[in-house]
């Protein structure tokens, strides 16, 4: 059986939202203890705040999101912009949670409630909407990660994406490649249409 078009539009989020994961990881684990807490300059967060941040929008939306608002009573928003005060293990526990709480509720999308509404903040939200500014809200701040990343790092680095001067040997050895989905793509896995 043909998968319906929201079944393809929910892989072709939950593919972009690995790659996704994937850049923060490899840009997290690039840095140390003091450099995930640094921050570039006083008004700019580090990269422990924005994922104190994600990891608590993501928990609020999507945490019994068919039932509930997604902007839970107990979020506190604004504590996710101070410096988070745990260990790298708790701070990345929170991470986890959230972002755990977006691909369970992901799974739980069926063509049968694929035209349910939910709500954020009492707004109307169809799930396409819902999942598009959740995307959209990680995508905007990995890019922040990385580039924070980049200006508190000390030492090599290791590209989240094609690195500079590379493209060429990248699309020779990853041409019609499931890779061109994203830098962290399966490469055995061919294009289709």
């Amino acid at each position: 059986m043909q998968p319906s078009a929201n079944e393809k539009w929910i892989e072709g989020i939950s593919a972009t939202l690995a790659s996704y994961r994937e850049m923060i990881d490899v840009t997290v684990e690039q840095l140390s203890d003091a450099e995930l807490h640094a921050r570039p300059a006083p008004e700019i967060n580090s990269v422990a705040i924005l994922l104190r941040h994600i990891g608590g929008n993501l928990r609020s939306r999507w945490t019994d999101f068919l039932t509930t608002d997604g902007e839970k009573p107990d979020r506190a928003r604004d504590t996710e912009f101070q410096d988070w005060e745990g260990d790298r293990a708790a701070l990345l526990a929170h991470f986890d949670n959230g972002w755990n709480a977006l691909t369970s509720a992901i799974e739980q999308i069926k063509h049968s409630n694929m035209q349910q509404s939910m709500f954020v903040r009492g707004h109307h939200h169809t799930i396409h909407e819902a999942l598009t500014r959740s995307v959209t809200h990680v995508t905007y701040h990995v890019g922040q990660i990385v580039m924070v990343a980049r200006m508190v790092h000390k030492g090599p680095w290791q590209w989240v994406t094609i690195a500079p001067g590379q493209s060429d040997q990248y699309n020779q050895e990853n041409w019609g490649t499931g890779s061109n989905r994203g830098t962290f793509g399966d490469p055995n896995e061919s294009q289709e249409g």
